[in-house]
């Protein structure tokens, strides 16, 4: 009767256990996910320049199914507003780097000029590459302002282009380099789509 009762109270506890961990991850997971969103706004906001926008880009995700591009991959976009007009398209783009993935936030104008460019993730060397990732990046700030068709050639020096490449990160820069151009592209050949304003804009 003993080893019963023993048993019983086990069991209650194991069971008031599992009901404390169970309450314990409903009470967190909202504000986890709300951080999460927050951390996203942030890196998105990021890149977006003072003044560009005054809606909230993260609300207005553009419908872009994600497609293999030249040189990258895009994986999809928001839309930055202001005065109820669009203003930004930042598009998220994935290419292959020295060490693996890097995934770019890209900001381009409603004319088709580059406002910004931020790294959300990369595996590459650190001290080398992985200089991409640095908050305030003077390599990635130098593209500000350039077009598709503004240097005419979007590759190294090395490369016959206009560009200089981080110091020890050929491939790297090359990639950035190649990613930053498809998406000027496929802003050009898209831009009337995803510059489209909505009956609720």
């Amino acid at each position: 009767m003993k080893h019963a009762s023993q048993a019983v109270i086990v069991l209650l506890i194991a069971v008031g256990a599992v009901g404390l961990t169970v309450g314990l991850q409903q009470m967190t997971a909202k504000p986890i996910a709300a951080q999460q969103r927050e951390m996203q706004s942030q890196a998105l906001l990021d890149v977006l320049p003072v003044g560009s926008y005054d809606n909230q880009p993260l609300e207005r995700p553009l419908g872009i199914t994600p497609s293999v591009l030249d040189n990258s991959q895009l994986l999809g976009g928001y839309l930055a507003s202001l005065a109820g007009k669009p203003n930004v398209v930042v598009l998220r783009s994935q290419v292959n780097g020295y060490g693996g993935r890097i995934e770019l936030l890209i900001a381009i104008d409603r004319n088709a000029k580059l406002l910004g460019v931020k790294t959300l993730a990369h595996a590459e060397t650190p001290s080398l590459g992985g200089h991409i990732g640095e908050p305030g990046n003077a390599w990635l700030a130098s593209f500000k302002g350039l077009s598709r068709e503004n240097p005419p050639a979007w590759a190294l020096k090395k490369d016959r282009g206009q560009f200089d490449q981080m110091a020890g990160a050929t491939i790297t820069s090359r990639a950035v380099i190649n990613a930053l151009h498809d998406a000027l592209r496929y802003f050009d050949e898209h831009r009337q789509t995803l510059l489209e304003t909505t009956s609720h804009d």
